[in-house]
């Protein structure tokens, strides 16, 4: 079985809609997703509404009690692909793994994917997001 972890700064937005948009698109394949945070501001705090906004709109299944998690250096050695959702998430990956699990770090798309709690368009954080999905788990298959 292939593990992949999502990664962004809060968990709420950006890795859980690329988590259960990847789950949807992986059906029926041998692949674990989750998603995680580099950061412990959200802890604990739901999948933002905007998020499970965009899963009702494109009849996506979703844990409704899905909690923001910060990854652990034990997540880095676990997972066998850790894709941070941008250039930053990357640079914190790597930070925790300090060169050990650097092989496994990777960005999600060359330009990374716009935070929508900052700029409020989850629309077109969940169009990268599906057409980056499409991509990694045809690589996953491949």
């Amino acid at each position: 079985m292939k593990q992949v972890v999502f990664v962004c700064l809060g968990n709420i937005c950006r890795s859980p809609m690329a988590e259960f948009v990847m789950k949807d698109l992986a059906k029926g394949y041998d692949i674990r997703v989750e998603s995680r945070a580099t950061s412990n501001w959200e802890h604990g705090n739901p999948i933002h509404p905007g998020t499970q906004r965009i899963f009702k709109r494109h009849a996506i299944a979703f844990d409704r009690q899905k909690r923001s998690q910060q990854i652990s250096l034990k997540d880095l050695e676990v997972f066998d692909l850790i894709i941070g959702m941008d250039d930053e998430n990357v640079v914190d990956l790597q930070r925790l793994s300090q060169g050990k699990y650097d092989d496994k770090i990777v960005i999600f798309r060359k330009d990374g994917v716009p935070d929508p709690w900052f700029t409020g368009d989850f629309e077109e954080t969940y169009d990268l997001i599906k057409t980056g999905c499409e991509k990694w788990l045809a690589q996953l298959l491949s």
